[in-house]
């Protein structure tokens, strides 16, 4: 079920990425360039685990009923 936390952790991931992306893109080290790419999987990640968890919930209510 899609509440407002859960929409908005997949913003906040959403946006985490986009910065991550950016940060790799216009990195002129490897040092930036590797934290950049660390944010960017992070960001991906976590909005797998808030997508998991909105189907757990879902999953959860139906063996209750």
């Amino acid at each position: 079920m899609m509440t407002g936390t859960n929409i908005f952790f997949l913003a906040f991931s959403a946006l985490i990425a986009l910065v991550g992306l950016f940060a790799a893109a216009a990195a002129r080290d490897s040092g930036l360039s590797i934290f950049g790419l660390g944010l960017l999987l992070f960001g991906v990640l976590f909005a797998y685990g808030v997508i998991k968890r909105i189907f757990d919930q879902a999953e959860a209510k139906r063996r209750v009923r």
